[in-house]
């Protein structure tokens, strides 16, 4: 019996009709190179992403993972004054582990940063199946790990990193709050996993209600954990690493945003992964959009919906970086 899904909300339902004449629900292995030259996944231009003069940007390369080449970064500082130093976004964008760059998906946290003062790194990562794991996420690693040692030079402060993802970025989002933690590196202020790709076996119920609906189904999904992990997806070797919902200790983990759509195929892994951040004891703020498919803000900024979610976005933002004591425990970035 084939499960009921969940229904869309109607401001979205119509818009998504628009969308999947673009971009259907499913992707296949053979449908990732013609997809990677769509217009949809180029990305912002430079004068879409000074936000009507608000950021001044810079394309900076740095020093990639030890034996492996540099990587690039996207980094939008607000031009208004500040008097002090300034939160930094470090942003990892979606793709399904095999499409886009640091201009996709870049305009939800520079519409954070318009709001909160803050400057905008966004990371580019090798992209699977010609890098498979751990590539992409050791990208990700390096360039959290220059950000943190020159966020002065970029006028922001190294105690007040959020990193943050979306889909396939909040999956390294995720899996680079790990390595942090267990490399002992820089701790962020805070991480946002936004509808993040997080468990390769791609077996929940919300899998099997949302095939062939949306703009990511179970087929996409599993086109790309299996980029990224090859003949391992699925099996019982898979690194926490490349699947957060394979990591057995989920201490120490920095406070955590999470929010999925209801009628999103990855809606009961980031579920499951509140609940277990809060049975480890972390602090998790979970957020579940009625009607939402996947990636429904970027996909559809003006529905009302999305709307709502940028405004739960950045209070949780405001409320994390306001914070007059830090937690017990933290260690500042370094």
């Amino acid at each position: 019996m084939t499960p009921v899904p969940p229904p869309f909300d109607p401001e979205l339902a119509v818009a998504l009709r628009a969308i999947n004449q673009v971009v259907p629900s499913g992707l296949t292995s053979d449908q990732v190179l013609p997809a990677r030259q769509s217009p949809a996944v180029r990305g912002m231009t430079d004068a879409e992403l000074t936000m009507d003069g608000a950021f001044e940007t810079e394309d900076r390369t740095v020093r990639g993972p030890e034996g492996a080449p540099d990587i690039s970064l996207l980094i939008c500082r607000p031009t208004a004054p500040a008097p002090g130093p300034r939160p930094v976004l470090y942003y990892t964008h979606g793709g399904g582990m095999v499409l886009g760059n640091n201009r996709v998906g870049v305009e939800l946290p520079l519409t954070w940063a318009k709001e909160l003062g803050a400057v905008v790194v966004s990371v580019e990562y090798r992209l699977a199946p010609e890098h498979p794991h751990p590539a992409p996420v050791e990208d990700v690693y390096a360039g959290l790990l220059w950000t943190a040692a020159h966020a002065g030079e970029l006028g922001g402060d190294p105690e007040r990193i959020v990193t943050a993802g979306t889909s396939a970025g909040g999956a390294l989002t995720a899996a680079l709050g790990l390595l942090l933690r267990d490399r002992e590196g820089p701790r962020p202020a805070g991480q946002m996993l936004l509808c993040a790709m997080l468990d390769d076996r791609n077996d929940t119920p919300s899998t099997h209600q949302m095939a062939g609906l949306g703009v990511f189904d179970r087929t996409a999904n599993e086109t790309g954990w299996t980029a990224l992990l090859g003949e391992r997806r699925g099996g019982p070797d898979v690194s926490p690493y490349a699947a957060p919902a394979r990591a057995e200790d989920l201490t120490g983990l920095p406070p955590t945003f999470l929010d999925v759509g209801s009628a999103d195929t990855l809606r009961d892994e980031v579920v499951a992964f509140a609940s277990r951040l809060w049975q480890s004891g972390g602090d998790a703020e979970l957020h579940v959009w009625p009607g939402g498919f996947h990636s429904f803000p970027g996909f559809a900024p003006g529905a009302t919906l999305s709307r709502s979610a940028r405004v739960t976005q950045v209070d949780w933002l405001r409320r994390l970086l306001t914070r007059q004591e830090p937690a017990e425990g933290v260690q500042p970035a370094r």
